[in-house]
């Protein structure tokens, strides 16, 4: 027996030593705040060393194995990392393309027409098949009208004369103008659709798909007219478009531009102006381009926005056919005033024998000449294409 059992008190045990349960127990916690304590190290450590761009951004898991007959060359990925990609930025025009802002001078609106141009340096276009190549002569620009080889005259060639009886021969005739073809694509439908053969139309240059338009209304048997843009007297506050022939340029700078115009459509049996009040008015500005339209065989039509105008002297020097607008219908485009334009039309026709009447393709004027052209003969009148009153005048 030990010595400090002898001195123990009686009926006092020995202090007991821990058991394992109480010693684990006392070590689990201990252990779970060492291993929380590691896992921040290793974040800490994760985010400070390693460089990963894509950290925080949405991503997408996608297989990227190649599919059957794919490249051989190319290395199957199992796991591939996708940005989301930026939102695409519209297509440019193509090159060469030209957006124009015309201005009606009457009433202010503005509208935006893109124009397909020619890029730099490329070669005139062929002359196009709408219209018969022996009256076309290429420029730098591209194809123009001319005289052809045995004398044949585009203003007859594509011209769509009515054949009149005996009676109506007497009868007072009335043209009617239909412009600004190409621009509105309600009001040019509505005109190929719902007007008579016997009206004109004239086709602005910077309309789309104008050789096409040109060919259809040629193929439903209406006379096709250019209109060439020219200075107005308020220009450039109004601005008639791109290539508008200006009293301040030389003869060969307008007719440069005007070769420009005269290109952009083919098939037609003259020209007319499309505002213009000062370049008209100038005999040393318009007169090179009246020879011009002689020379090659066309009409001209003056639209009336001056009565200043030197085209009709200037057409009897160049033994030019020359018609002129004396009314133009859609001043006020509402449907009373269209009525009354009409019916002052009629009356100048019976008085002078003829009459020619302009307005511009929207449909609330179409739809009220449409209803006119269906009663006009009852009253008398015949109604005819432009070539029909536009005369040959004697040189003065």
């Amino acid at each position: 027996m030990a010595p400090d059992d002898l001195n123990a008190p009686l009926g006092r045990d020995k202090a007991k030593k821990p058991s394992k349960l109480a010693r684990l127990s006392t070590g689990v916690p201990q252990l779970l705040a060492g291993v929380l304590a590691l896992s921040g190290v290793v974040v800490i450590g994760w985010t400070a060393f390693v460089d990963d761009p894509l950290g925080g951004e949405p991503i997408a898991v996608v297989s990227t194995k190649p599919e059957p007959g794919a490249a051989a060359d190319a290395g199957p990925t199992d796991v591939a990392v996708a940005k989301i990609a930026p939102k695409e930025t519209p297509a440019a025009p193509p090159a060469g393309t030209q957006t124009v802002t015309i201005i009606d001078g009457s009433s202010g609106s503005r509208q935006e027409v893109a124009i397909p141009g020619t890029q730099s340096g490329a070669e005139p276009s062929a002359p196009k098949t709408s219209a018969d190549p022996k009256l076309l002569e290429t420029t730098r620009h591209g194809a123009v009208p001319k005289i052809g080889p045995n004398g044949a005259r585009p203003s007859a060639v594509y011209a769509k004369p009515r054949q009149l009886s005996a009676a109506e021969k007497g009868l007072p005739r009335i043209g009617i103008i239909v412009g600004s073809m190409g621009i509105s694509a309600s009001g040019t439908a509505d005109a190929l659709s719902n007007l008579p053969p016997t009206v004109s139309f004239a086709i602005a240059p910077y309309g789309a798909d104008v050789d096409k338009l040109a060919a259809r209304a040629r193929g439903e048997n209406h006379e096709v007219l250019l209109q060439v843009p020219m200075e107005p007297f308020d220009f450039p506050n109004n601005d008639p478009g791109p290539q508008t022939l200006l009293a301040s340029l030389n003869s060969d700078q307008n007719i440069d531009r005007l070769h420009w115009l005269m290109s952009r459509v083919q098939g037609y049996v003259g020209v007319m102006n499309y505002m213009g009040a000062r370049f008209v008015t100038s005999e040393q500005a318009l007169g090179p381009v009246m020879r011009e339209f002689a020379k090659r065989g066309l009409i001209f039509v003056d639209d009336g926005a001056t009565s200043r105008s030197v085209a009709g002297q200037l057409a009897g020097g160049q033994s030019l056919p020359f018609a002129k607008t004396d009314i133009v219908l859609d001043t006020v485009p509402t449907p009373v005033e269209v009525d009354r334009a009409l019916a002052r039309l009629e009356a100048l026709a019976r008085d002078n024998g003829s009459a020619v009447g302009f307005a511009t393709a929207q449909p609330a004027t179409i739809a009220r000449l449409a209803e006119w052209a269906r009663t006009v003969e009852s009253r008398g009148f015949v109604l005819v294409p432009i070539t029909m009153i536009a005369v040959k005048p004697r040189s003065s």
